[in-house]
């Protein structure tokens, strides 16, 4: 019988575990023993609403793509990793064939094979199979855990410094203090900020990022009743600039506006706070329809991005940040020992409600792979 125990999302709000077959590798691929796998929201928005945008999750899939492991087996092309290898793992195949691909936008591949995207199953089992460029081995004094946080921290990388083009000396402000905004509050002082700003409707999140890498924090004004949004964002904006002495061109102007929010309001106070000539990236995602103001997009002459996922020399990049000491990704993991496999309803439970059932908030959640001691990193 085989032995790949699996975390399966059947329908909206069911999941079960069951056996799958072992994946066969082909001999470019590897397969991988997964040891740790962080919960995405993505992860909690399949089991919730079963879709996200037009992906639809119509047979039953595997959840989970925040994973490291160690390498089981490797196919006779693969040469940089050997079995009993801790790799982690980017959870994206693509073609290397079509244009965004040869164009080193792989990130944009249309045929792109991503875990736990429908119809993919993702890495909550024992067992994934991974094409072997995929799998980065982690250098000593890097865990499993944090090899798992990689792919969170790929995305802030991507967002931050390849569209960012974010550089040492510049400034920055970050909406929404959940974990990919405080990645990339981390990724923005390992590139050596001068300011790091987080913004959040939530005080407790503020303090958080503080403590983090946030060199100062906001907290939004109150709308009052009868206020449009964008009237709104304009005096949110306005305060904003009195209590951090922003500037619209200079040395106190912010270089860099990061949305990791998706929040309406959140994107329009950023085309007011972003300087004259500055770069705007979107990463968060909520309502896709929102109202900007072309006329300051244009007059600003502001760069606006989107961000998805990652591309080539994220995941290097992050591993090295970990590996150098510049991004300490142990203290979003709020809860120690992490999940065991046998918890991961749990696991997904503390993570939809922001906290377990004993209170304490959850940053990112961590669930140990079958068989793997909670205890172990």
């Amino acid at each position: 019988m085989s032995d790949n125990p699996s975390f399966v999302l059947k329908a909206i709000e069911e999941v079960v575990y069951e056996q799958r077959p072992i994946p066969e590798i082909s001999d470019d691929e590897v397969l991988v023993e997964v040891k740790k796998t962080g919960i995405c929201g993505s992860d909690v928005h399949y089991l919730v609403h079963g879709r996200i945008g037009d992906f639809v999750v119509v047979d039953p899939m595997v959840l989970g793509h925040e994973s490291a492991g160690v390498i089981s087996k490797v196919g006779s092309n693969v040469k940089h990793v050997k079995p009993g290898d801790r790799v982690a793992m980017e959870p994206g195949a693509t073609c290397k064939k079509c244009e965004a691909c040869k164009a080193g936008r792989y990130e944009l591949c249309p045929d792109i094979i991503f875990a736990a995207t429908p119809p993919y199953d993702g890495t909550l089992a024992r067992y994934y199979r991974l094409p072997g460029d995929l799998a980065y081995p982690l250098p000593d004094g890097v865990s499993l855990e944090d090899g798992a946080m990689m792919e969170p921290l790929s995305v802030a990388v991507h967002s931050v410094s390849t569209l960012g083009a974010f550089r040492t000396n510049q400034s920055i402000i970050v909406f929404g203090c959940g974990p990919v905004g405080l990645l990339c509050m981390a990724v923005a002082r390992a590139l050596g900020a001068k300011r790091v700003i987080g913004v959040d409707i939530v005080q407790a999140r503020l303090d958080f990022a503080k403590n983090y890498a946030a060199t100062d924090i906001y907290l939004p004004v109150k709308m009052v009743e009868g206020e449009s949004r964008p009237e709104y964002s304009r005096r949110n904006a306005e305060e904003m600039k009195k209590q951090l002495n922003l500037q619209d061109r200079g040395p106190n102007g912010i270089d860099l506006v990061l949305d990791a929010s998706g929040a309406e309001v959140s994107i329009q106070t950023g085309f007011f706070v972003a300087k004259t000539g500055g770069t705007f990236v979107q990463v968060g995602m909520g309502n896709p329809d929102v109202t900007i103001n072309l006329s300051m997009l244009m007059t600003k002459e502001l760069v606006y991005k989107g961000s998805f996922r990652y591309g080539p020399g994220s995941y290097p990049l992050a591993i090295a940040l970990v590996a150098q000491g510049k991004v300490d990704l142990k203290p979003l993991v709020t809860h120690r020992p992490v999940f065991a496999f046998d918890d991961a309803i749990a696991a997904f439970k503390a993570t939809r409600a922001g906290k377990s059932e004993d209170g304490k908030g959850v940053i990112k959640a961590i669930i140990s792979g079958p068989g793997v001691s909670p205890d172990a990193a």
